[in-house]
Order: C-alpha cells, then structure tokens, then sequence
C-alpha cells in the first residue's frame, strides 16, 4: 500500500495524474500519451516500491485538446465514487 498523499489539491482546471509502472520507459509512454491530450504543467518521477517507477503529472484539463475535450464535456460521474483498494 502506498503512503497517502497529503498534498493541497491541485488548482481549479488542473489534475494531478500518478502513474506507476515496472520501468521509466513504461511510464513516460504513458505519460506521453497523456500529454497529446492535455497540456502539461510538471513532471515528476520516483522510485516505486518493489524497484518500479512513480511518474507525477500535472495536466490543465482546460487546455485540453480533442478528443479528450469531447470526452470530458460529455461525460457523466460515475454512481459510484468507492476508492481503489489502496487508495484511502
């Protein structure tokens, strides 16, 4: 289980994105496609438990370009708001 993380919440128009993956590599090819969506404001990498990689980003998702911009214009919260079972 991971430490919870006690960081302010990201501003207004902004999105805080984890990404943990076995390798940097594996990591930074999802972040990459992250950001043909999404502008980007910081990048951020760590190691994992178990010798894997943390990648932290930052995404305004008011610059968002399509299709995510569709995505998220249309979509509707989900009825059901349970964490992931190592989120607290």
């Amino acid at each position: 289980m991971y430490p919870t993380d006690t960081a302010a919440l990201p501003s207004a128009g902004h999105a805080e994105i984890r990404i943990v993956a076995a390798t940097p590599e594996a990591a930074r090819a999802v972040a990459q496609v992250i950001r043909c969506s999404f502008a980007g404001a910081e990048q951020r990498s760590y190691p994992a438990p178990e010798g894997g990689t943390r990648l932290h980003l930052t995404v305004d998702t008011a610059s968002a370009a399509e299709p995510a911009l569709s995505w998220l214009t249309t979509s509707r919260p989900s009825c059901r708001t349970d964490t992931h079972i190592d989120e607290v």
